[in-house]
């Protein structure tokens, strides 16, 4: 490894929040230690570490995401609003300061494939066609227009963070595995077994719902 790949970086731990590649993050910055933090991200390279935590076993998860700041905005009370863009995904080896706020030695990971091209693409279609017939799906039940962005990544290591990122409902320990997933193949198959499951129960729904126009779903 060459000491590009091996850094210091604050962390940030948010309950509940997974932080993927190129996601927007917007966050309230109001805790002393969070506000020095801040101070000293702006001063320097403008970087710190999201790692999701578990106020359960108040632990923090070992893989998280770079955060970029891309805008911020303090108040005259200290409080800040920043929005930030995610980076690169990075493993924490240690943590080495937890005072004033958590500083970890990190090393930035990627995805190693073990599949070929034409098999990532393929999954990537299949991936596109249910995420499709979701959206329709959900729009047809629910009488509302639910669209899809114009352009979904093409590449498929970034549609499997977008879809990663976009998982509906309180599905953080899932978006966890697939952030910590080195495969872009196999968190592309995960997402496409949830995207079909989804697709065969709206599917089932709407052929109800056709058939008895009339009865109300609870």
């Amino acid at each position: 490894m060459g000491d590009l790949s091996v850094r210091e970086l604050p962390l940030f731990p948010l309950p509940e929040v997974v932080l993927f590649p190129n996601e927007v993050l917007p966050l309230h910055i109001f805790e002393s230690r969070y506000r020095i933090m801040l101070k000293s991200v702006l001063e320097t390279d403008s970087l710190f570490g999201v790692v999701k935590w578990d106020p359960n076993t108040k632990s923090m998860a070992n893989v998280g995401c770079c955060a970029h700041i891309i805008k911020h905005q303090t108040a005259d009370d200290g409080r800040s609003n920043i929005i930030t863009i995610g980076q690169q995904r990075f493993q924490v080896l240690e943590i080495v300061r937890s005072t004033p706020f958590y500083t970890g030695v990190v090393s930035w990971i990627d995805d190693e494939n073990s599949k070929n091209l034409q098999d990532l693409d393929s999954l990537r279609d299949s991936v596109i066609q249910a995420l499709n017939d979701v959206v329709n799906l959900t729009s047809k039940l629910t009488n509302s227009q639910k669209i899809l962005p114009d352009k979904l990544p093409n590449n498929p290591m970034e549609l499997s963070f977008w879809i990663g990122a976009h998982l509906g409902g309180p599905v953080s320990d899932e978006q966890q595995r697939l952030l910590e997933e080195r495969d872009t193949y196999i968190r592309l198959q995960r997402e496409f077994e949830m995207l079909d499951h989804t697709r065969k129960q709206l599917a089932a729904r709407t052929a109800l719902k056709e058939s008895f126009p009339d009865v109300k779903e609870n």
